[in-house]
């Protein structure tokens, strides 16, 4: 092949790429991400599956039952329009919040790791911090369309959706679940900014929750000595570092291209929660820097992707769904960046899976339904017709 047939077809591969469409970008890129994750649990929980279960694919039925799941209330959810979402948000978050209570009763929540995070339902488990954050982008969004010129001009318009927010982080923090109270906090600060909300209201909001995040570290000596050895792993390796030390090794293992599909050593019960939070560590270990790279492209183009949906339903004057994306597409962005920070010990170890490739059920289905939903606003911004809002009069779509 000369230089010149190279370069054409590097410009084809260039013009074919921007001729991609957001959603076709959005589903190569979940597609990606959610076969990936299926391989990774299947391969990372079989050692502790066959340990604890008696069977090796215990984990990787559980996760594929969650898969389908996941896939059959994304259909359903691309039927819904957008508009009933903001008509009953409200009513989620209520709900929601409900639920955040229901799993504090002893006897209805279940506790894991000294943790009251799940409500068992008929053998399977649902975790309400994960309907609340979908319910959160949503109720914010409501709120933002209502309110847009209160939350630029007013303090008021800021601090009034504020008292839930502390309220939702109260019960959160009473599980504990640290890691989805700085989504939701992440997530609320972006969607503020983006409706234009002062950068002094910031400030404020922000220097309360650090002084409240300092009151919780020093009520409890455990947190101390976790974010401790997030700084100085090697100092304490065989007890409050031991865990991302070794996701550390595992990643070294992991060097350019891998050590090959289920040939961890980490994933045999050195790396505790290998086909959970630290699910990244293991397939960075199979399948090495290269590996790495292509999860993470994944990743932008699923974040790039929502983002630019809802830059287009902002463009036509679609006000909700465009919040509703940008939301989503912030949880998606501090949730993955959380993640992988805690495996590469970039952050202190935090409970968050990585989005569509962790094992977790009610993570995986909510993240399938958050993402029906956008395809859904995309499906309205592109095809009128599919919006129920608008109707036709005289050849021309009219807002009702």
């Amino acid at each position: 092949m000369t230089f010149s047939h190279a370069l054409q077809r590097l410009d084809l591969a260039r013009v074919t790429l921007s001729e991609l469409s957001s959603r076709q970008v959005l589903l190569m890129s979940a597609g990606f991400m959610f076969c990936a994750g299926l391989i990774m649990v299947s391969s990372a929980s079989m050692g502790v599956a066959e340990g604890r279960y008696g069977g090796a694919f215990f984990f990787l039925t559980r996760h594929a039952i969650y898969l389908c799941v996941g896939l059959v209330a994304a259909l359903i959810v691309s039927q819904v329009p957008t508009q009933t979402w903001s008509r009953y948000s409200y009513l989620l978050f209520v709900v929601s919040v409900v639920l955040l209570v229901l799993v504090l009763i002893p006897g209805i929540g279940r506790r894991v790791n000294g943790s009251m995070r799940w409500i068992n339902l008929g053998g399977f488990t649902i975790q309400p911090s994960e309907i609340m954050k979908f319910a959160a982008v949503l109720a914010l969004s409501t709120y933002l369309v209502k309110r847009q010129e209160v939350v630029r001009s007013r303090l008021s318009g800021f601090l009034n959706p504020m008292i839930f927010v502390v309220l939702v982080l109260g019960l959160l923090l009473l599980e504990p679940d640290f890691g989805a109270s700085l989504v939701i906090v992440a997530t609320v600060v972006v969607m503020f900014y983006l409706a234009g909300a002062k950068l002094f209201q910031f400030g404020g909001v922000l220097g309360g929750l650090i002084l409240v995040a300092i009151g919780v570290l020093v009520s409890e000596p455990y947190r101390m000595r976790r974010l401790m050895a997030f700084t100085d792993p090697w100092a304490d390796q065989f007890s409050s570092g031991y865990q991302l030390v070794q996701s550390l090794i595992a990643f070294g293992r992991g060097d350019w291209f891998g050590v090959g599909l289920g040939h961890s050593v980490q994933k045999l019960f050195y790396l505790p929660e290998a086909h959970t939070d630290f699910v990244f560590a293991i397939y960075a270990e199979e399948f090495g820097f290269i590996g790495v790279m292509l999860m993470i492209v994944a990743i932008l183009g699923l974040l790039l992707s929502v983002f630019r949906i809802g830059q287009r339903a902002e463009m036509v004057g679609h006000t909700f769904s465009a919040y509703v994306a940008y939301g989503f597409a912030a949880m998606l962005a501090v949730q993955c960046a959380i993640n992988i920070g805690v495996n590469i010990g970039a952050f202190p170890t935090k409970g968050l899976t990585l989005p569509l490739v962790s094992y977790g059920g009610s993570s995986l289905v909510m993240m399938f339904v958050m993402l029906a939903v956008v395809l859904r606003i995309d499906a309205e911004v592109s095809n009128p017709e599919a919006d129920p809002s608008r109707r036709v009069k005289g050849g021309q779509h009219v807002a009702r």
